[in-house]
């Protein structure tokens, strides 16, 4: 494989899939978590009127299921955390390549092209690692809170 066709079809293809999970994962953060606070806000507004309307307190008991479930995607899905560590490994890659475009340290040598492989790799893999350990972490968690 080419340097071109390597940075084009490998390199390239990894910054734009982590800006894009990134993207997503900070969206859904955010979305999920503009709802619980305004569902958690709602609950003592509701709580002053509430002597004055019969439903109140079961919009209020709603509300507060709401915002456990709200919780409990956000835990479950680990959107900050993917958030983070996707912009991280986008910005580590996008680093990679223009030091190599530009032939700054370490890539002004001979062996530039193995080194960027090598380093882009590494990169890619400790992501993957980091990932499956967290997911496994959150299933252990999970089957832990149910026990």
């Amino acid at each position: 494989m080419s340097e071109d066709e390597y940075i084009k079809q490998r390199l390239c293809d990894q910054i734009n899939w982590y800006d894009d999970k990134s993207g997503s994962a900070q969206k859904m953060y955010k979305r999920l978590r503009g709802a619980e606070f305004i569902c958690a806000a709602s609950i003592p507004v509701l709580a002053a009127i509430g002597s004055a309307y019969s439903f109140v307190p079961i919009v209020m008991g709603v509300l507060g299921a709401v915002v456990v479930v709200l919780a409990s995607f956000l835990s479950l899905g680990q959107y900050q955390e993917n958030w983070a560590q996707y912009r991280t490994t986008c910005e580590s890659l996008r680093h990679e390549k223009y030091r190599f475009l530009t032939r700054t340290e370490p890539y002004s040598g001979e062996n530039a092209f193995s080194l960027l492989v090598e380093r882009v790799e590494s990169l890619i893999s400790k992501e993957n690692s980091e990932w499956s350990q967290t997911v496994r972490s959150t299933e252990q968690s999970s089957t832990d809170s149910r026990d």
